[in-house]
């Protein structure tokens, strides 16, 4: 049995999660994890999930089915929930929580009172400027992710050319670096010592890095035998052209940052 009953990964776009989710998936013991609480619509949820949005039905009920059909999803026949969730995701998230468990004393009490005991796992990609590069990159494309053979597994608009674009490489850096800060913070506050996996650690070794994790959550790390990556990088040298001529025009501050 494992040691918990559900969990999160809090993390931001661009820093293996997809990677990570699939691993996960693909143990046949650790849950179905996706975002399925990604856009902030009580609508967009429902939609995402199966969940009919009949004009009669009152807002707390919806939301009860919401997350009764999210916990049945992310769980499947493996007894183990798992989840996603991006930080530009997480107000909206906590609110609608909010509205389930009104008297509960916090956001963490908030959250195993809906999904049991959880293990968080703070996902994060220390080279903000290399994160920014390729967030930038895939909404330029459309192209957010390609499988190993190179076939296209995400891609959410026609095929465009991408074009270097300082101003919005800034904007990305700055706001992922505050995503992190973000969820830092409301660790902090919540009292959770997350377990800390970066994008560079996946990225070098993702089979040690998903054994890591199923033994952290209390699982045998056997049901990683096997289990290999089913999306590939996308950066080329074209995204290593565009971080070094960023790093060259912005100076020190855009350095990477540790990564413990």
């Amino acid at each position: 049995m494992p040691d918990y009953s559900s969990y999160i990964l809090c993390t931001s776009p661009r820093s293996g999660s997809t990677l990570l989710c699939k691993l996960l998936s693909a143990t046949g013991v650790a849950g179905h994890p996706k975002s399925y609480f990604h856009e902030p619509s009580l609508k967009a949820w429902s939609e995402g999930l199966g969940v009919s949005t009949a004009p009669d039905v009152p807002d707390v009920e919806l939301r009860h089915r919401i997350f009764a059909a999210a916990l049945e999803k992310g769980t499947g026949d493996t007894g183990l929930f798992g989840m996603r969730l991006q930080r530009h995701s997480f107000d909206f998230f906590m609110k609608q929580l909010g509205c389930l468990c009104p008297n509960a004393p916090s956001d963490l009490a908030r959250l195993e009172a809906v999904f049991g005991k959880m293990l968080f796992i703070h996902l994060t990609r220390p080279d903000k400027v290399e994160q920014a590069v390729s967030f930038v990159r895939a909404e330029q494309s459309g192209l957010w992710h390609k499988a190993p053979d190179g076939t296209e597994l995400e891609r959410l608009s026609e095929p465009r050319e991408a074009h270097y674009d300082a101003a919005e490489i800034r904007a990305c850096y700055d706001r992922f670096t505050r995503f992190d800060s973000d969820w830092q913070a409301w660790f902090e506050s919540q009292r959770i010592s997350p377990l800390k996996i970066t994008y560079d650690a996946l990225s070098a070794d993702p089979q040690g890095t998903l054994r890591h994790v199923l033994q952290r959550l209390g699982l045998e790390e056997s049901a990683a035998d096997g289990i290999v990556p089913g999306v590939a990088k996308l950066a080329d040298a074209t995204s290593a052209d565009w971080v070094s001529r960023f790093r060259s025009e912005s100076g020190a501050q855009h350095k990477q940052a540790p990564s413990g």
